[in-house]
């Protein structure tokens, strides 16, 4: 079990590093994380309101199709 080497000293650097120093702290990544999935349950949020509400838009859409088709007189 003699020493480490250096791609073990080097491995355990890097970790202490991501965790403790430079730009990429854990709490600032963590922050970021819990922000992308706060947007991304807001816009499945969005999707669904949006599908929700299309069947109307569509059935609007189709009624105003048909008075114009029996306003000219023409039955299809």
């Amino acid at each position: 079990m003699g020493s480490l080497s250096i791609w073990h000293w080097i491995i355990v650097g890097g970790v202490v590093f991501i965790l403790f120093g430079g730009k990429f702290k854990i709490s600032d990544v963590m922050g970021d994380v819990a922000k992308g999935i706060k947007a991304f349950k807001k816009g499945m949020a969005e999707d669904d309101v949006a599908e929700a509400t299309k069947p109307v838009e569509q059935n609007a859409e189709r009624r105003a199709i048909e008075a114009d088709k029996t306003a000219d007189g023409k039955n299809v």
